[in-house]
Protein backbone atom coordinates (compact mmCIF):
# COMPACT_ATOMS: atom_id res chain seq x y z
CA UNK A 1 0.00 0.00 0.00
CA UNK A 2 1.48 3.35 -1.09
CA UNK A 3 1.44 6.66 1.22
CA UNK A 4 -0.86 9.32 -0.43
CA UNK A 5 -0.01 12.56 0.95
CA UNK A 6 -2.56 15.63 -0.23
CA UNK A 7 -1.16 19.15 0.06
CA UNK A 8 -4.22 22.02 0.35
CA UNK A 9 -2.91 25.51 -0.87
CA UNK A 10 -4.55 28.44 1.68
CA UNK A 11 -7.21 30.52 -0.22
CA UNK A 12 -5.35 34.00 -0.72
CA UNK A 13 -7.75 36.84 -0.51
CA UNK A 14 -6.37 40.52 -1.89
CA UNK A 15 -7.11 43.23 1.18
CA UNK A 16 -9.71 45.72 0.06
CA UNK A 17 -8.19 49.24 -0.54
CA UNK A 18 -9.99 51.95 0.60
CA UNK A 19 -9.41 55.91 -0.20
CA UNK A 20 -10.75 58.32 1.61
CA UNK A 21 -11.97 61.63 -0.60
CA UNK A 22 -9.59 63.77 1.64
CA UNK A 23 -6.60 62.93 4.14
CA UNK A 24 -4.69 65.60 5.44
CA UNK A 25 -1.41 64.82 6.27
CA UNK A 26 -0.85 65.82 10.19
CA UNK A 27 2.26 67.86 11.02
CA UNK A 28 5.04 66.43 11.52
CA UNK A 29 6.41 65.30 15.02
CA UNK A 30 9.16 66.71 16.63
CA UNK A 31 12.39 64.24 16.18
CA UNK A 32 14.48 64.01 19.44
CA UNK A 33 17.83 64.71 19.27
CA UNK A 34 20.10 61.63 18.48
CA UNK A 35 22.80 61.19 21.29
CA UNK A 36 26.27 60.90 19.98
CA UNK A 37 27.79 57.93 19.97
CA UNK A 38 30.54 56.95 22.65
CA UNK A 39 34.46 56.99 21.04
CA UNK A 40 35.26 53.55 20.81
CA UNK A 41 38.68 52.48 22.45
CA UNK A 42 41.78 51.67 20.51
CA UNK A 43 42.53 48.23 19.91
CA UNK A 44 38.70 46.91 20.15
CA UNK A 45 38.15 44.46 17.62
CA UNK A 46 35.63 45.44 15.37
CA UNK A 47 32.45 42.63 15.37
CA UNK A 48 30.60 42.12 12.14
CA UNK A 49 26.82 43.18 11.84
CA UNK A 50 24.49 40.24 12.54
CA UNK A 51 21.53 39.76 10.58
CA UNK A 52 18.66 41.55 10.27
CA UNK A 53 15.96 39.99 12.37
CA UNK A 54 13.25 38.29 10.56
CA UNK A 55 9.78 38.16 11.81
CA UNK A 56 9.34 34.75 13.97
CA UNK A 57 6.98 32.50 12.34
CA UNK A 58 4.23 31.39 14.86
CA UNK A 59 4.73 28.55 17.41
CA UNK A 60 1.65 26.78 16.14
CA UNK A 61 3.61 26.83 12.75
CA UNK A 62 6.65 25.58 14.35
CA UNK A 63 5.00 22.64 15.79
CA UNK A 64 2.95 21.58 12.48
CA UNK A 65 6.57 21.65 10.85
CA UNK A 66 8.48 19.69 13.61
CA UNK A 67 5.59 17.04 13.64
CA UNK A 68 5.58 16.34 10.07
CA UNK A 69 8.99 16.25 9.91
CA UNK A 70 9.53 13.78 12.60
CA UNK A 71 7.01 11.61 10.97
CA UNK A 72 9.00 11.86 7.57
CA UNK A 73 12.09 10.50 8.75
CA UNK A 74 9.91 8.34 10.65
CA UNK A 75 8.43 6.61 7.82
CA UNK A 76 11.52 6.75 5.68
CA UNK A 77 13.38 4.64 8.09
CA UNK A 78 10.31 2.03 8.88
CA UNK A 79 10.60 2.40 4.40
CA UNK A 80 14.03 1.31 4.56
CA UNK A 81 14.09 -1.17 7.08
CA UNK A 82 11.38 -3.17 5.63
CA UNK A 83 12.57 -3.11 2.04
CA UNK A 84 16.04 -4.21 3.33
CA UNK A 85 14.28 -6.92 5.70
CA UNK A 86 12.27 -8.50 2.49
CA UNK A 87 15.50 -8.25 0.17
CA UNK A 88 17.41 -10.40 2.82
CA UNK A 89 14.59 -13.13 3.49
CA UNK A 90 14.24 -16.24 1.76
CA UNK A 91 10.64 -16.64 -0.28
CA UNK A 92 9.67 -19.39 2.24
CA UNK A 93 10.52 -16.74 4.87
CA UNK A 94 7.98 -14.28 3.59
CA UNK A 95 4.23 -15.86 4.44
CA UNK A 96 2.38 -13.75 1.15
CA UNK A 97 5.63 -15.55 -0.92
CA UNK A 98 5.69 -19.37 0.68
CA UNK A 99 6.56 -21.80 -1.71
CA UNK A 100 6.91 -24.77 0.34
CA UNK A 101 6.32 -28.37 -1.13
CA UNK A 102 2.58 -28.89 -0.68
CA UNK A 103 2.41 -31.94 -2.51
CA UNK A 104 1.38 -31.26 -5.73
CA UNK A 105 2.71 -32.41 -9.23
CA UNK A 106 4.56 -30.80 -11.34
CA UNK A 107 2.49 -30.53 -14.67
CA UNK A 108 3.58 -28.43 -17.83
CA UNK A 109 2.57 -25.04 -18.84
CA UNK A 110 -0.94 -24.99 -20.26
CA UNK A 111 -2.17 -24.06 -23.76
CA UNK A 112 -5.66 -23.98 -25.39
CA UNK A 113 -5.57 -26.20 -28.51
CA UNK A 114 -6.09 -24.71 -32.06
CA UNK A 115 -9.67 -24.50 -33.24
CA UNK A 116 -10.99 -25.01 -36.71
CA UNK A 117 -11.65 -22.08 -38.48
CA UNK A 118 -14.39 -19.91 -37.53
CA UNK A 119 -15.74 -21.92 -34.83
CA UNK A 120 -16.38 -20.27 -30.96
CA UNK A 121 -14.87 -21.54 -27.81
CA UNK A 122 -17.64 -23.51 -25.79
CA UNK A 123 -18.51 -20.92 -23.61
CA UNK A 124 -18.46 -17.90 -25.70
CA UNK A 125 -21.41 -15.73 -26.43
CA UNK A 126 -21.11 -16.63 -29.98
CA UNK A 127 -22.01 -20.62 -28.78
CA UNK A 128 -25.29 -21.06 -27.07
CA UNK A 129 -25.17 -24.89 -27.34
CA UNK A 130 -21.77 -25.15 -25.69
CA UNK A 131 -19.49 -27.21 -28.15
CA UNK A 132 -16.15 -28.19 -28.06
CA UNK A 133 -15.41 -27.88 -31.76
CA UNK A 134 -11.50 -28.79 -30.71
CA UNK A 135 -9.99 -32.25 -30.88
CA UNK A 136 -11.23 -34.10 -28.07
CA UNK A 137 -7.58 -35.52 -27.60
CA UNK A 138 -6.38 -32.07 -27.33
CA UNK A 139 -8.51 -31.19 -24.31
CA UNK A 140 -6.80 -34.04 -22.15
CA UNK A 141 -4.49 -32.50 -19.20
CA UNK A 142 -1.12 -34.04 -20.00
CA UNK A 143 1.03 -36.53 -17.50
CA UNK A 144 3.42 -34.07 -15.00
CA UNK A 145 6.82 -34.86 -14.58
CA UNK A 146 7.83 -38.68 -13.51
CA UNK A 147 5.23 -40.13 -14.46
CA UNK A 148 4.86 -42.91 -15.93
CA UNK A 149 2.27 -43.21 -19.09
CA UNK A 150 -0.82 -46.06 -19.22
CA UNK A 151 0.09 -48.47 -22.16
CA UNK A 152 -4.09 -48.74 -22.53
CA UNK A 153 -4.95 -45.21 -21.64
CA UNK A 154 -2.53 -43.07 -23.93
CA UNK A 155 -4.50 -39.60 -24.52
CA UNK A 156 -6.00 -40.75 -27.86
CA UNK A 157 -9.04 -42.75 -28.66
CA UNK A 158 -10.88 -45.19 -26.56
CA UNK A 159 -13.92 -47.88 -27.30
CA UNK A 160 -16.94 -47.60 -24.96
CA UNK A 161 -15.69 -51.28 -23.90
CA UNK A 162 -12.36 -49.87 -22.19
CA UNK A 163 -14.32 -46.82 -20.53
CA UNK A 164 -16.46 -49.19 -19.40
CA UNK A 165 -13.50 -50.66 -17.35
CA UNK A 166 -14.04 -48.03 -15.02
CA UNK A 167 -16.69 -49.59 -13.20
CA UNK A 168 -17.69 -52.86 -11.09
CA UNK A 169 -18.37 -55.70 -13.49
CA UNK A 170 -21.97 -55.88 -12.36
CA UNK A 171 -22.69 -52.81 -13.28
CA UNK A 172 -20.73 -52.52 -16.93
CA UNK A 173 -24.11 -53.74 -18.89
CA UNK A 174 -26.10 -50.86 -17.27
CA UNK A 175 -23.46 -48.64 -17.90
CA UNK A 176 -23.34 -49.83 -21.73
CA UNK A 177 -26.96 -49.40 -21.98
CA UNK A 178 -27.15 -45.97 -20.86
CA UNK A 179 -24.05 -44.99 -23.60
CA UNK A 180 -26.22 -46.61 -26.11
CA UNK A 181 -29.05 -44.19 -25.38
CA UNK A 182 -27.05 -40.97 -24.96
CA UNK A 183 -24.94 -42.04 -27.74
CA UNK A 184 -21.54 -40.22 -27.25
CA UNK A 185 -19.57 -38.96 -30.27
CA UNK A 186 -16.21 -39.89 -29.01
CA UNK A 187 -14.35 -40.59 -25.96
CA UNK A 188 -10.80 -39.84 -24.89
CA UNK A 189 -8.62 -41.11 -22.32
CA UNK A 190 -5.11 -40.64 -20.47
CA UNK A 191 -3.59 -42.57 -17.43
CA UNK A 192 -0.47 -42.36 -15.64
CA UNK A 193 1.19 -43.50 -12.21
CA UNK A 194 3.33 -41.35 -9.97
CA UNK A 195 6.25 -42.85 -8.05
CA UNK A 196 4.35 -42.95 -4.69
CA UNK A 197 2.23 -45.49 -6.34
CA UNK A 198 -1.07 -43.25 -7.09
CA UNK A 199 -2.32 -44.33 -10.54
CA UNK A 200 -4.78 -41.43 -12.27
CA UNK A 201 -6.88 -41.78 -15.45
CA UNK A 202 -8.96 -39.25 -17.02
CA UNK A 203 -11.54 -40.09 -19.18
CA UNK A 204 -13.72 -37.24 -21.76
CA UNK A 205 -16.84 -38.04 -22.95
CA UNK A 206 -17.91 -35.75 -25.56
CA UNK A 207 -21.85 -36.08 -26.78
CA UNK A 208 -24.14 -34.28 -29.59
CA UNK A 209 -25.68 -31.81 -27.38
CA UNK A 210 -25.50 -30.73 -23.51
CA UNK A 211 -28.73 -32.57 -22.62
CA UNK A 212 -27.47 -35.42 -23.74
CA UNK A 213 -23.91 -34.96 -21.53
CA UNK A 214 -26.36 -33.76 -18.64
CA UNK A 215 -28.44 -36.98 -19.10
CA UNK A 216 -25.70 -39.29 -18.87
CA UNK A 217 -25.16 -37.85 -14.99
CA UNK A 218 -28.73 -38.18 -14.13
CA UNK A 219 -28.67 -41.86 -15.15
CA UNK A 220 -25.65 -42.96 -13.41
CA UNK A 221 -27.46 -40.94 -10.26
CA UNK A 222 -24.57 -38.31 -10.07
CA UNK A 223 -25.15 -35.61 -7.63
CA UNK A 224 -25.53 -35.74 -4.12
CA UNK A 225 -24.17 -39.38 -4.10
CA UNK A 226 -21.03 -40.87 -6.52
CA UNK A 227 -24.12 -42.83 -8.02
CA UNK A 228 -22.87 -46.22 -9.80
CA UNK A 229 -19.90 -47.41 -8.24
CA UNK A 230 -16.71 -47.39 -9.83
CA UNK A 231 -14.39 -50.49 -10.03
CA UNK A 232 -12.67 -51.04 -6.54
CA UNK A 233 -14.89 -48.61 -4.41
CA UNK A 234 -16.12 -49.37 -1.39
CA UNK A 235 -18.05 -46.51 0.86
CA UNK A 236 -18.07 -43.45 -1.45
CA UNK A 237 -18.82 -40.07 -0.51
CA UNK A 238 -18.91 -36.29 -1.13
CA UNK A 239 -15.54 -34.79 -0.33
CA UNK A 240 -16.14 -32.04 2.06
CA UNK A 241 -12.60 -30.31 1.79
CA UNK A 242 -14.02 -29.45 -2.11
CA UNK A 243 -16.22 -26.22 -2.06
CA UNK A 244 -18.14 -24.17 -4.84
CA UNK A 245 -15.41 -21.76 -4.60
CA UNK A 246 -12.88 -24.46 -6.19
CA UNK A 247 -15.22 -25.00 -9.30
CA UNK A 248 -13.91 -23.29 -12.74
CA UNK A 249 -16.15 -21.21 -13.83
CA UNK A 250 -18.83 -22.44 -16.61
CA UNK A 251 -18.31 -26.04 -15.37
CA UNK A 252 -20.20 -27.53 -12.85
CA UNK A 253 -17.68 -30.46 -10.59
CA UNK A 254 -18.99 -33.46 -8.71
CA UNK A 255 -16.29 -34.48 -6.02
CA UNK A 256 -16.11 -37.66 -4.10
CA UNK A 257 -14.03 -39.93 -1.72
CA UNK A 258 -13.75 -42.92 -0.61
CA UNK A 259 -14.42 -43.31 3.35
CA UNK A 260 -12.10 -45.24 5.96
CA UNK A 261 -12.82 -48.55 6.29
CA UNK A 262 -11.63 -48.30 2.50
CA UNK A 263 -10.13 -51.59 0.60
CA UNK A 264 -7.08 -52.50 -0.62
CA UNK A 265 -6.85 -49.40 -2.52
CA UNK A 266 -8.17 -45.82 -1.86
CA UNK A 267 -10.31 -44.18 -4.38
CA UNK A 268 -10.80 -40.22 -5.61
CA UNK A 269 -12.64 -39.66 -8.14
CA UNK A 270 -14.60 -36.44 -9.83
CA UNK A 271 -17.45 -36.00 -12.61
CA UNK A 272 -17.67 -32.80 -14.00
CA UNK A 273 -19.93 -31.44 -16.61
CA UNK A 274 -18.53 -29.23 -19.04
CA UNK A 275 -21.51 -28.15 -21.93
CA UNK A 276 -21.63 -31.34 -24.21
CA UNK A 277 -18.88 -33.11 -22.83
CA UNK A 278 -18.62 -34.94 -19.49
CA UNK A 279 -14.94 -35.91 -17.46
CA UNK A 280 -14.23 -38.24 -15.10
CA UNK A 281 -11.21 -37.79 -13.22
CA UNK A 282 -9.87 -40.56 -10.58
CA UNK A 283 -7.11 -41.03 -8.26
CA UNK A 284 -6.56 -44.36 -6.71
CA UNK A 285 -3.48 -46.15 -4.45
CA UNK A 286 -2.93 -49.27 -3.31
CA UNK A 287 -2.47 -49.60 0.40
CA UNK A 288 -3.61 -47.94 3.83
CA UNK A 289 -2.74 -44.39 3.22
CA UNK A 290 -5.10 -41.91 1.36
CA UNK A 291 -4.84 -40.82 -1.90
CA UNK A 292 -3.06 -37.60 -1.43
CA UNK A 293 -6.00 -34.91 -1.76
CA UNK A 294 -3.83 -31.65 -2.87
CA UNK A 295 -2.47 -34.03 -6.29
CA UNK A 296 -6.36 -34.81 -6.98
CA UNK A 297 -7.80 -31.17 -6.91
CA UNK A 298 -5.04 -29.79 -8.84
CA UNK A 299 -5.45 -32.16 -11.40
CA UNK A 300 -8.96 -31.70 -11.50
CA UNK A 301 -9.06 -27.89 -11.77
CA UNK A 302 -6.10 -27.90 -14.57
CA UNK A 303 -8.46 -30.45 -16.59
CA UNK A 304 -11.59 -28.13 -15.90
CA UNK A 305 -9.64 -25.11 -17.05
CA UNK A 306 -8.80 -26.85 -20.40
CA UNK A 307 -12.88 -27.92 -20.51
CA UNK A 308 -13.60 -24.01 -19.99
Amino acid sequence: MSDQTVTSEAAVTPETVVTPEAVEAPAPAAVPAVPAMPEVPPGTPEVPPGPEASPKPPRRVLRAVARWTAAALAFGVLGTGTAFGIASLERTDVPGLATEDDGRWDYPELSLPALPAGSPRPFSAGNPAEIHHADLRDLLLPAPAGAAPDKKLTGGWISTETFLDAYRRQDRASVAQLLRDAAPRHIAARGWTMPDGTTSRIYLVRFNSTAFASRLLDDLHVGASAGTPLDRTDTTELDGSWSSADNVENVSSFVFAEQAPFGAEHVRQAYTLAGDTVALVVHERAGKRETGRIPFQQTLILQNQLLA
